[in-house]
């Protein structure tokens, strides 16, 4: 199998950024399903959660950035910079935002006593992350562009 178009190219990146979004989203689903003793399907589509797949996403992009162009590369240091600033939104504007929801589902209720159809719906609560599960997302997306590119770096 010949992996030369993929190892140290931009394709690596992608590959790495994408896929690891996909394996925290079943790594949250696994956490979910021992935490709570019962399968949610949908949690595999939706934010919050832990680990964050936000972090793990752009947690392994930067490595794999930093992994090809060097750690003290422009490109790193831009992706980098991105990381923190999804990383930030993701436990700080998006967790406040599902704080929200859930004060004004309350009140929602308490207004039109249980009968949220007739107030448009339900709000989604679970938007964002605590500290812990970002940072375990971004652990996680360190780690998995780390391992992915030795194994590719083997494979070639």
């Amino acid at each position: 199998m010949d992996l030369n178009h993929i190892f140290n190219t931009g394709y690596e990146v992608l590959f790495i950024a994408f896929t690891g979004i996909i394996a925290a989203q079943i790594i949250k689903s696994i956490v979910f399903l021992i935490t709570k003793r019962t399968l949610d399907v949908r949690l595999f589509t939706t934010t919050g959660g832990m680990p964050s797949s936000h972090s793990a996403g752009v947690m392994g992009l930067s490595t794999s950035v930093g992994l090809i162009n060097g750690f003290n590369s422009i490109e790193f240091a831009i992706a980098l910079g991105f990381a923190c600033i999804v990383m930030y939104d993701a436990a700080g504007v998006r967790r406040a935002a599902g704080k929200q929801a859930a004060c004004l589902n309350k009140i929602i209720m308490d207004i039109y006593k249980q009968d949220l159809v007739e107030a448009g719906g339900k709000l989604k609560e679970l938007l964002g992350h605590t500290p812990m599960q970002v940072f375990a997302g971004a652990i996680f997306g360190v780690v998995y562009a780390l391992y992915i590119h030795s194994l590719l770096s083997r494979l070639v």
